[in-house]
């Protein structure tokens, strides 16, 4: 049992260290949520930092300040053997805070803090698929510092350095309870634990805790922007990719019941030693936009975005100790390249009054046969409205609704080794019984986890911003 542990440490860190497409946030500003979240092309002063920095040198202002809260309530939902099991999760609060101001007339400069990526789920203890997750809570947070240049009256072009870390809290099974009853009706056979034993049934025998902190990693944010006409304007913009590296990740376990403790404590006590090292990447952003004013009350806007989702083939898991150098992972991802588009209006119903509408489809990079519950991933629909107001000339107070429904997905997989049905076979074997009788048994060396998946969010969004 000893040898077993390290293993599955490893195996814990595969499936929770990173998540699905879920983790990329679109709700950083009250404004853009508005128009669903689009900006590439659009001159939006202190906030082009985050969707093109470009934008910020069209500034008309000496300082431009802005800031905005988002609350984001999810309910995802897994269909398993027909049964449903629901999430209950906490509100995440994705912001961004941004200040610009003017150091000549065709040069800006300002500073940025926001939260680009971020996860927080929570499928409870005792669900089938306890042994790929629990709950997750996932954060990161980026200070940009960002100069942009106007060329031209007509183009401009901007740069940020993206100043990124975060952290991850991670709960998940060790061992399902199904392979832990079947050892448990083996040990009764064997006269090795009393007959009445009680059978863990939907309980998840023992659970780790993972905890790590990622170093400070640095990218860019560049982009363009050109006037065509005085109604028409292109934008372009590029977010490099970033890995967020956990040098010393700590581990902590706990039971269901004092037998879990008693029958596996002495072996399972190795993960409270054991660091460990990963990674996960924040993958590189390329967006196109256009804006166009039909009317000088009326404004349309358009981007595309593709996340470089490809970038994550792979987790790789190493452990600091060199006695358990043996059990480093190479666990297989297969993520592809993926597409968000979004489209936005906004009218100016008075000169202190706009309103604003939007939708947002935002496509899945997952492959259904490495389908992790730790955030479901899912073609997204997300409708969007919102207004601002102007009770004074350069006071704006913002708010953005955006509702989130996921493409339901069926018969979802996510196969994964269990490493206490292969520990078991390999007793069996060594103790001479036949293949067909371990089968029959039913010990396996790999399960499946496959479920149906469907999500929904509600996001409010509110802000405020002031110039002069």
């Amino acid at each position: 049992m000893r040898h077993l542990i390290p293993a599955l440490a490893a195996l814990i860190l595969s499936a929770g260290t990173a998540a699905a497409e879920g983790y990329q946030i679109n709700s950083l500003s009250a404004r853009q949520i508005g128009m669903g979240h689009t900006g590439i092309a659009q001159k939006l002063g202190a906030e082009s930092m985050f969707f093109n920095p470009a934008g910020m040198a069209f500034m008309h202002h000496t300082l431009d300040l802005s800031g905005s809260f988002t609350a984001i309530s999810a309910h995802c939902t897994a269909t398993v053997d027909g049964k449903d099991y629901k999430t209950d999760n906490d509100i995440a609060t994705p912001l961004g805070v941004h200040a610009a101001f003017s150091i000549y007339n065709n040069l800006k400069a300002g500073l940025s803090l926001y939260t680009p990526y971020g996860s927080s789920i929570n499928w409870t203890d005792n669900w089938p698929g306890a042994v790929l997750n629990q709950n997750v809570k996932l954060k990161t947070f980026t200070l940009q510092p960002t100069i942009a240049w106007a060329i031209t009256p007509k183009l401009s072009i901007g740069a940020g350095a993206m100043i990124t870390w975060g952290n991850v809290d991670l709960n998940k099974g060790l061992v399902s309870a199904a392979t832990t009853d079947r050892a448990l009706g083996l040990l009764k056979q064997l006269g090795q634990v009393p007959p009445e034993t009680p059978a863990f049934g939907n309980t998840t025998p023992a659970s780790v805790n993972l905890q790590g902190n990622a170093n400070i990693s640095v990218g860019l944010n560049i982009g363009a922007m050109y006037d065509v006409t005085d109604r028409i304007t292109l934008g372009a913009s590029f977010r490099t990719k970033m890995m967020m590296k956990v040098d010393a990740g700590s581990a902590y376990v706990r039971y269901a019941n004092s037998l879990t403790e008693q029958l596996l404590g002495s072996s399972l006590g190795l993960i409270n030693e054991a660091n460990f090292k990963a990674e996960m990447p924040c993958p590189w952003v390329f967006g196109l936009g256009i804006s166009y004013k039909p009317a000088d009350r009326l404004l349309l806007a358009f981007d595309a975005r593709l996340t470089g989702w490809n970038a994550y083939k792979s987790l790789d898991i190493e452990f600091l100790s060199e006695q358990l150098t043996g059990y480093n992972q190479h666990i297989t991802k297969n993520y592809s390249n993926s597409w968000c588009y979004s489209l936005g209006a906004q009218y100016a119903l008075t000169d202190r009054f706009d309103i604003r509408a939007g939708l947002m489809i935002d496509t899945s990079p997952i492959d259904k046969e490495y389908y992790n519950p730790e955030t479901p991933g899912t073609t997204k629909i997300e409708p969007t409205v919102g207004f601002s107001f102007r009770p004074y000339k350069n006071l704006s107070i913002d708010f953005g609704f955006m509702y989130i429904e996921g493409l339901r997905v069926k018969n979802a997989s996510c196969t994964y080794d269990d490493v206490l049905g292969s520990t078991v076979i390999g007793m069996l074997t060594q103790a001479g019984y036949p293949q067909q009788t371990i089968d029959q048994m039913g010990f396996k060396t790999q399960q499946t986890f496959t479920a149906d998946y469907k999500l929904h969010a509600f996001s409010p969004s509110i802000g405020v911003s002031y110039s002069f």
